[in-house]
């Protein structure tokens, strides 16, 4: 079935994410923990965050530097402003501004806490926000809350999706794959088209953190969920995305040649019909920790640098390990014969969460490639 959506106000013009395809030079995203402070207790919460914030924070001096530095890359990356909880940084406008100012496209990633308050929303459009994203783990407050740890938490997100969209930002809501939601995949899509969001990102567990590995999915039931994705895809106006969650773009090509559509996926302004081709944990995606860790992402917590030591440009372009996690030929196991490598390329912060490797193979992806069929099929007979 389709649906119709309220249409929201005209944000700052996007980047040309088409365009953006040398990720040896330039991350497409640049991820900011800027705290890790934060009011809930989510159960799958990534950094583990806490009340109070760390000491070891980069200071406001510090933070506008880094920022610079990421706005020298040949081009210059989205900058994700993250937590902990953002909001709970008394410099968070400052900075934005900062960045805006030299010519930085952001977004935000806040906590669904009674600081996003109406006004605080706008200044952050007003300080040069161009996309907020918040999380939404479930269809109802029982679900939703009982994730993030805090009663109310499911009506203050509904709120904040709301004054977001009447201030005239994109939002982005972001859902955990969960044996939780899985069952309420297409509960959580009718949510949201009357929300007239512009992207939903489905992610899928790394065990890291708070995130525990009872929390996965097994393949197959990846497999099922991808089905229902892509179905939701062809019926609701927003687009949809996984994060760390690769092979969902090897389904989508799957499907699309099964149904004559070969040609490449197309990218929208609001967002990625499966996700950006290639995009992967250190390939397009750089995250600078709180304390100025530098990191393949915020999932796969390999420290390649240190910020003000390190230039962030120098440890993403030369950096041992984001250079081969760029390479997918140099992938183990199926991954590194796989004909869809150098789109999805599994996620390596799985792969090293759960095997210890992170070039070792998507521990999670059910996908047999033909090579590596061809070459077991011997062996699997004798």
């Amino acid at each position: 079935m389709s649906h119709a959506r309220p249409s929201p106000s005209a944000g700052p013009a996007p980047p040309d994410w088409t365009r953006r395809r040398n990720f040896d030079a330039s991350p497409l995203i640049a991820f900011y923990e800027i705290t890790r402070a934060c009011d809930l207790v989510c159960l799958h919460c990534r950094a583990c965050a806490q009340p109070r914030a760390d000491p070891a924070e980069l200071d406001t001096s510090q933070s506008l530097r880094l920022i610079d530095q990421l706005a020298s890359f040949p081009e210059p990356p989205l900058l994700v402003f993250t937590g902990g909880d953002p909001l709970k940084r008394a410099d968070l406008f400052e900075l934005i501004a900062h960045a805006a100012g030299i010519g930085l496209q952001t977004a935000i990633t806040p906590s669904p806490t009674p600081l996003v308050t109406t006004e605080a929303i706008r200044r952050l459009k007003a300080a040069g926000i161009g996309r907020m994203a918040v999380s939404l783990d479930g269809v109802d407050a029982p679900t939703h809350d009982g994730v993030r740890g805090v009663a109310g938490s499911f009506t203050m997100t509904q709120k904040i999706m709301d004054d977001a969209r009447d201030a005239g930002l994109p939002v982005q809501v972001n859902t955990t794959l969960t044996p939780g939601t899985f069952d309420q995949l297409e509960a959580i899509a009718d949510l949201l088209e009357l929300r007239g969001i512009a992207l939903w990102s489905l992610f899928l567990i790394i065990p890291v953190g708070r995130a525990t590995a009872d929390l996965r999915l097994d393949a197959d039931r990846y497999e099922q969920a991808f089905a229902r994705l892509w179905k939701l895809s062809r019926e609701h106006s927003f687009m949809i995305k996984t994060t760390e969650g690769m092979h969902y773009r090897r389904y989508v090509l799957q499907r699309r040649k099964e149904s004559g559509r070969a040609e490449p996926m197309k990218l929208s302004a609001r967002g990625w019909n499966g996700g950006l081709p290639g995009v992967n944990d250190g390939r397009g995606i750089l995250f600078v920790s709180h304390a100025g860790l530098i990191h393949p992402s915020g999932f796969l917590p390999l420290t390649c640098g240190m910020f003000p030591f390190n230039s962030v440009v120098d440890v993403y372009q030369r950096s041992p390990i984001f250079r081969r996690l760029r390479d997918a030929d140099s992938f183990g196991g199926k991954c590194g014969v796989c004909e869809y490598r150098h789109v999805c390329g599994g996620s390596r912060a799985r792969a090293f969460a759960v095997t210890g490797d992170p070039y070792a193979a998507e521990p999670d992806c059910a996908y047999i490639p033909r090579a590596w069929d061809e070459a077991h099929a011997p062996l699997a007979e004798a």
